[in-house]
Formats: C-alpha cells, sequence, structure tokens
C-alpha cells in the first residue's frame, strides 16, 4: 500500500505543538541532521495516523534526476494537458512547463517537473502523479530483467550513492527489492488523503491548512 499525506496537514507534531506535517523535517533536522528529520516526520505520521513507521529514505532531486536517467527514463500515462508558466526553476527564478496528454517517455529530469509541478491543479494531484512515478520506475526496473539490473548494480549504486539517505542496512534494500518484484501491481493499493477525508481550516495566524476528519 501506497499513502500519500498532504503537506498542509495540520497536525500534533511531538514536542512542537500543532504545525503542518512537512515541517516536522525542518525541526528535527536542525543543526544540519537529516536523520533527525526523517525520525520526527516518522514519529509525527505514527501519532496522529496510527500507522507505524519503521524506515525511511530520503532523495534528492539529483539523485532522483540521475536514477530514472541510469534506468533508460520511465513511460507514463499523462492523463490531460499540464500547463504550468510558473513552474520554479533552480535558482528562485521561472522554468515554464509543458507536458502534453497521453502516453510520455520522461528522462529523469522531466519525471522531477511531472512529480513536483501542482500549480494547474493542487497537491492532491501531485501526489497521485508522484505515485504514478514511483509505479513507472517499478515497472522500468522489472522490464530489465534481473541480469541486466545486477550488470548495471554497481553503476546504479554509483548514481545514487551521494544523494540518498536511509537507515535500511544494503541487506534489507536488496531484500525488499526482491520481495517487491514479485507483488502484481494489481495488488499494490494507492491513496492520498484528499478532500474524502480532510477538510479546509484557517489557523489562529491565518494559515490554510487542513484538518484529517478523523471518522473518515
Amino acid at each position: 500500500s501506497v499513502l500519500s499525506v498532504p503537506r498542509d496537514l495540520y497536525v500534533v507534531i511531538p514536542g512542537r505543538g500543532r504545525d503542518r506535517i512537512n515541517t516536522a523535517f525542518v525541526y528535527g533536522a536542525q543543526g544540519n541532521n537529516p536523520a533527525g528529520g526523517a525520525e520526527l516526520a516518522m514519529r509525527t505520521v505514527e501519532y496522529n495516523l496510527g500507522i507505524p513507521i519503521d524506515h525511511y529514505v530520503l532523495i534528492d532531486f539529483s539523485a532522483f534526476i540521475r536514477a530514472v536517467d541510469a534506468i533508460g527514463g520511465i513511460d507514463v500515462e499523462v492523463p490531460y494537458d499540464i500547463n504550468d508558466p510558473t513552474f520554479p526553476d533552480m535558482n528562485y527564478g521561472y522554468d515554464p512547463l509543458y507536458i502534453p496528454a497521453g502516453q510520455q517517455h520522461f528522462d529523469g529530469l522531466t519525471a522531477l517537473k511531472y512529480a513536483r509541478t501542482r500549480h494547474q491543479d493542487n497537491d492532491f494531484y501531485r501526489a497521485r502523479r508522484q505515485q504514478q512515478v514511483l509505479l513507472a520506475v517499478r515497472s522500468k526496473v522489472l522490464s530489465l530483467g534481473p541480469a541486466e539490473m545486477l550488470r548495471q548494480a554497481p553503476f546504479l549504486y554509483q548514481q545514487l550513492e551521494e544523494g540518498i539517505r536511509t537507515n535500511l542496512s544494503l541487506e534489507q534494500i536488496i531484500a525488499l527489492a526482491n520481495a517487491l518484484k514479485d507483488v502484481p501491481e494489481e495488488n499494490i493499493k494507492s491513496a492520498v488523503l484528499d478532500t474524502d477525508y480532510v477538510v479546509g481550516y484557517r489557523t489562529e495566524g491565518g494559515a490554510s491548512v487542513l484538518v484529517l476528519v478523523n471518522e473518515k
């Protein structure tokens, strides 16, 4: 199962009080401590959603781009035209983005842009795009076959080593990959905490956030 949590979800962050869920990582990572950020993010998800989180993987933009390029890109069915003239570049400016509807082959940079864009619709749709990209990466890796993946493994590791942080050991990652490859795609369930499960709320400070409808 894959569950996406919107960044504006207003939750209790252990030891910090109420704030947007994406600030949990920021608080925990203070003092250049990404592992602490991941730990507080995991505790926050567990506290508010009741879902135990055992492990984390942090992937920076450049590692994501290199990983998708290393497997030869991914194929994604884009449900409608994406037109985002205010997509951000890496220097606080704009890098207008247009992706037509239909079957598209993405290199790493375009896959990242597709996963990040949200100005045309909203964060809920962005979460669904991110799930699409995850499943497309899995599909491409499986299509390469075990022999090709073994041949590429040293190169992939070299591409990703600098941009990934995790509390999983290499042995655990291999074991998880071996288990996941045998799961049929129709058995993978994905969901987003969207308007079926959250409502809009304005904080005392005037911020627009989302709160869980717990009974749902």
